[in-house]
């Protein structure tokens, strides 16, 4: 997350000047105090620095109004404007201030808040909120911004899409890197819940050219979201419809329904082994990924790893297979024995006379930026014995 984080030192003190002056302590009097000679001087350095030092073009303003107390002009009327659309908009600098370099998280999401109530549609807010939601709760390993994470992001993500941009996309490198970012919250926060949501924003995110389409943590995701949604689901039916009945045109379609699913969890697992190389950082995760695809590549290729490696060595040559269209009338030639690879196969082309020892895999915990690994775990739920 270090890559997102940018200097708001400026900002930072602009804000700090305007927040700590605006409706708490009045501004001290010009010097020489509220003659009119010492009011046109003040009003004199406000125009002067309006443009080029804004804080001390505020500090002006609070200045000569404090000594208009009790009249109103047209210069009182002016500043008094301009100090509300300045304070205004300087709170927006200060919740990204306090988000992203002080991670003052719960005080930044509460002003967020404050101003998308007066402001429904201010996206940049609306991005800060979702994404600083997650991080907050992977930072303070606290749950409870959760929901507003999921909230703001999937309203950022429709704003965004519907032609909406922000004044600056900062701290995002732009409007792929801020999707991308967004998706991925979304997804994290859907995968024990969702898993079929999830896996929709996992692929959308993995489409951007971004750094998280090399982050080999977006296709395990990936495969998590497959085998924790579509296909638990195709399974428990398999299980519920066909086990220990004769083999029939409707079991061996759901099988291929089953099948090609499977494939795409291969084609993911073997993209994050992939892209996870030799780094050290990613060796424990690499060895449970390379578990689960070699798992599922076995099921697919008859019990045998022949070409597994050449698989892993290719595979970012592809483009990320979509979301499987579900399969209504069998191939020309089906196997009888058992589930064999389909045409959109990442595997090969064999037949397995067993299910795969697999698991659902378990959903990350969504409060940590690095997901932990869960280990498999014996299942069965389709295959003939």
């Amino acid at each position: 997350m270090k890559k997102l984080i940018v200097s708001f030192a400026l900002i930072a003190s602009m804000a700090t000047i305007a927040i700590s002056v605006a409706g708490q302590t009045p501004a001290p009097a010009p010097a020489g105090g509220c003659t009119e000679e010492a009011k046109i001087a003040t009003y004199t350095e406000f125009t002067a620095t309006r443009q080029s030092d804004p804080a001390k073009a505020y500090a002006a303003a609070k200045k000569y109004l404090a000594c208009s107390q009790g009249g109103q002009d047209q210069y009182t009327e002016y500043l008094n404007k301009w100090v509300a659309a300045y304070e205004k908009e300087v709170r927006k600098l200060q919740m990204g201030a306090m988000l992203y370099n002080e991670k003052k998280y719960a005080e930044a999401l509460t002003l967020g808040k404050e101003i998308v109530a007066t402001e429904p549609e201010n996206l940049r807010v609306i991005i800060d909120l979702g994404y600083g939601s997650y991080l907050a709760a992977a930072t303070l390993k606290n749950e409870s911004f959760n929901a507003d994470a999921l909230t703001y992001a999937r309203r950022a993500i429709q704003l965004i899409e519907s032609g909406k941009t922000p004044a600056k996309w900062e701290p995002f490198k732009g409007k792929d890197d801020t999707l991308a970012y967004l998706y991925d919250v979304v997804g994290r926060l859907s995968i024990k819940d969702s898993p079929d949501a999830a896996l929709t924003a996992f692929i959308k995110k993995a489409q951007f050219e971004t750094d998280l389409k090399k982050d080999p943590w977006t296709y395990y995701f990936i495969a998590a979201a497959y085998e924790n949604g579509p296909y638990a689901k195709l399974s428990a039916d398999y299980k519920t419809k066909f086990e220990g009945k004769d083999e029939t045109p409707e079991s061996k379609l759901a099988l291929e329904n089953i099948n090609q699913v499977i494939d795409r969890m291969i084609d993911a697992y073997a993209r994050a082994v992939a892209l996870a190389g030799n780094d050290a950082k990613y060796t424990a995760p690499k060895k449970e990924w390379m578990d689960g695809l070699t798992t599922w590549y076995k099921y697919r290729n008859n019990q045998t790893e022949a070409g597994l490696n050449e698989l892993i060595a290719g595979v970012l040559n592809k483009p990320l297979p979509p979301l499987p269209t579900p399969i209504t009338t069998l191939p020309a030639a089906t196997p009888t024995a058992s589930p064999a690879t389909g045409a959109n196969s990442a595997a090969g082309n064999g037949t397995s006379t067993a299910a795969p020892t697999g698991t659902t895999v378990a959903a990350p915990k969504t409060t940590t930026t690095t997901p932990a690994t869960p280990k498999p775990k014996p299942r069965k739920h389709h295959g003939r014995n």
